[in-house]
């Protein structure tokens, strides 16, 4: 049995949804206590969460780090072969 454990959690049910009945998130501490956010926040956070749209931001996140290192590549080979070159 555990004693002096008590966690703030959100339940929500998606909509037209064939897998799943329902999803729970349980919030974070500094979360709970925390000035400015509303219960329309915490619902808004989490149907976002549900909808993927977090998911596809931070894929272009994902993706932004490999695109600078191949543009640097490409740089460091153009500069390699002009100084072969010259």
């Amino acid at each position: 049995m555990v004693k002096g454990i008590s966690r703030q959690v959100i339940v929500v049910h998606p909509q037209n949804e064939k897998l799943f009945d329902q999803a729970i998130f349980i919030l974070k501490d500094s979360a709970v206590g925390e000035k400015g956010i509303t219960d329309e926040v915490l619902l808004k956070e989490a149907g976002a969460l549900l909808n993927g749209t977090r998911s596809r931001q931070n894929a272009v996140i994902k993706l932004a780090g490999p695109l600078w290192a191949g543009c640097g590549a490409l740089l460091t080979g153009i500069v390699w072969l002009l100084t072969s070159v010259l």
